[in-house]
């Protein structure tokens, strides 16, 4: 069986091949069951080859909140373009039960202290304090200040695992809005994004959101905002003592219920598409890894690169679909839980390891191959421009490889090359 899997005239084939090809052959009992146990417990197999099954992990979504601005979600926009006010970044705070948002202009590199500043002047100062936030692992939002912040508040931070936003999906889909709304906004308008963010944030709120069956002023406030296409009288039933409670109650009984269908919707969708998986502590696990080259090259992957890592040991169960790994020192910079859907089950004997002494791998789960020196210079010649490029040698497992990049970008990103330039 090594000679049909592992040589060089063979190269791994999958068990249903590789029975083929023995079965002219060779005869022995239990033998296409042997086959599959031996493909399965292949360490290179698991590392390289693709799956093409179903994602792993049912959808598992929060608690519906119980009142109004109890349970927040938040997140950043950043890289924006820079406003005349110094303005580069959006914080996103948005409200889990009435779908209210706040849109705060920030700058990217404004400190921990800061953010906290603003946080209570805009939201805990509007909307008291809420009892859960949950965001991704920015480092920001995993600061000792900000965690303790809340531990004095009392706020629970909710932060996504390593490598899978979707846990954050609300507001996601928010900045994705929001976005959308900006550059309508530059084109129609003009001027900095900044002037119209206000604005912005009126018509999110006042708009038509499906999940709660109302827009996000009227879950929040109890009746409909005047805007100038509705410029009725919304307000001038007045309604007194008992009949406001009574009102406010309703609404958010309303809410809860929609918000139970949206959910029950989204849910049974999302299922169809996945498959159940769940590991035990002490199991032994694969940990998927997506090759990549630095940020300046312009898509391009480490293809031949594995797909998986490992084998890392299940030390504990977080939540339903999570699982915290022991990771060896190498990958101490990553954050050791990990959602289901990235991890594989290892058949392989526990003895095996992937080595990882020459593969960086950074808090994103991705490959890192620097450049290690600039061979050549050039100008590619565009129609209406010039641009200069430059001939980069990047380290890689698999030998010296190259590329054209543009010089500026390597500058920005890899300065030091380009205090000694080696001509070809």
């Amino acid at each position: 069986m090594d000679e049909a899997h592992k040589s060089r005239y063979s190269i791994h084939p999958g068990s249903d091949k590789m029975y083929q090809d023995l079965r002219g052959l060779y005869w022995w009992p239990g033998m296409k069951k042997d086959i599959a146990e031996y493909v399965s417990k292949c360490l290179n197999c698991a590392k390289v080859k693709a799956e093409h099954q179903r994602p792993s992990g049912l959808l598992l979504q929060p608690e519906i909140p119980m009142w109004k601005w109890e349970n927040i979600s938040m997140d950043f926009i950043t890289k924006l373009p820079r406003t005349a006010n110094g303005k580069d970044s959006i914080w996103v705070i948005v409200d889990r039960l009435t779908k209210s948002a706040h849109f705060l202009p920030i700058r990217e590199t404004y400190p921990v202290r800061k953010l906290a500043r603003i946080y209570i002047d805009e939201i805990v100062s509007r909307h008291g304090i809420p009892l859960s936030i949950i965001s991704d692992r920015d480092a920001r939002f995993t600061a000792r200040f900000w965690e303790s912040l809340h531990e004095a508040f009392g706020t629970r931070l909710d932060l996504s695992t390593a490598y899978h936003p979707q846990t954050d999906g609300q507001t996601e889909r928010t900045i994705q809005k929001l976005e959308d709304m900006l550059r309508a906004c530059v084109i129609d308008f003009g001027g900095n994004w900044d002037s119209h963010l206000p604005l912005v944030e009126f018509s999110y709120n006042n708009s038509y959101h499906a999940s709660i069956g109302m827009a996000p002023f009227e879950a929040l406030y109890g009746r409909k905002c005047r805007s100038p296409i509705c410029w009725t009288e919304v307000g001038d039933s007045q309604i007194t003592g008992p009949e406001i409670i009574q009102e406010t109650t309703d609404k958010i009984r309303q809410i809860r219920d929609n918000l139970l269908i949206a959910r029950s919707r989204q849910k049974s969708y999302a299922d169809k598409r996945r498959k159940p998986l769940e590991f035990e502590v002490g199991d032994m696990v694969l940990l998927k890894v997506s090759p990549w080259k630095g940020v300046v090259r312009f898509g391009k992957k480490g293809k031949l690169a594995p797909r998986y890592v490992g084998p890392f040991k299940i030390l504990e169960r977080i939540g339903k679909v999570a699982y915290k790994l022991e990771l060896p020192p190498e990958l101490s910079n990553v954050h050791p839980t990990f959602h289901v859907s990235n991890l594989r089950k290892c058949l392989a004997d526990q003895d095996l390891q992937v080595p990882l002494d020459d593969i960086r791998i950074d808090d994103t789960m991705h490959f890192v191959e620097k450049p290690v020196e600039i061979m050549d210079r050039e100008i590619k010649q565009l129609k209406r421009s010039r641009i200069p490029i430059v001939k980069v040698r990047w380290e890689s497992k698999r030998g010296p490889e190259f590329t054209w990049e543009r010089e500026d970008q390597m500058k920005l990103k890899y300065p030091h090359l380009f205090t000694t330039v080696t001509p070809s």
